[in-house]
């Protein structure tokens, strides 16, 4: 069986886009350059960020379809993100709301990806 291992998300400017991710991760990238950053976890998934302007940048798609979450254990961590972010200075974009799964938000990136923060679904 193969296991998904890493996130690749398509960004105007890589290096700006890292500060960002750096004060929701906590955590510093483990790769920096102009047009390719990378973020590595313990659980060996890989989250980067890939510029639009870098040489060999190809892609037919456009627009934000996917969202990149965190399942957090309860109610009271969806909010002290919610919290936290908020005092970062990260726009939420869908305020805290009760959704089939539980309760969730939604906050984006500079370049306008959706980064979801809920808890795991109760059947799980």
């Amino acid at each position: 069986m193969l296991t998904p291992n890493l996130l690749l998300f398509y960004v105007q400017n890589p290096m700006e886009s890292a500060i960002f991710y750096e004060k929701i991760f906590k955590t510093k990238p483990v790769v920096s350059f102009s047009t390719y950053v990378a973020f590595s976890f313990a659980n060996g998934f890989t989250f980067s960020l890939w510029s639009t302007q870098a040489q060999n940048f190809v892609s037919g798609g456009q627009g934000h379809r996917s969202e990149l979450a965190f399942m957090v254990a309860n109610e009271d961590q969806v909010r002290a993100l919610r919290k936290t972010w908020k005092e970062l200075g990260v726009q939420i974009e869908q305020d805290l709301h009760e959704a089939v799964f539980g309760l969730t938000f939604v906050a984006l990136d500079p370049d306008g990806h959706r980064i979801r923060v809920c808890m795991p679904d109760k059947d799980i």
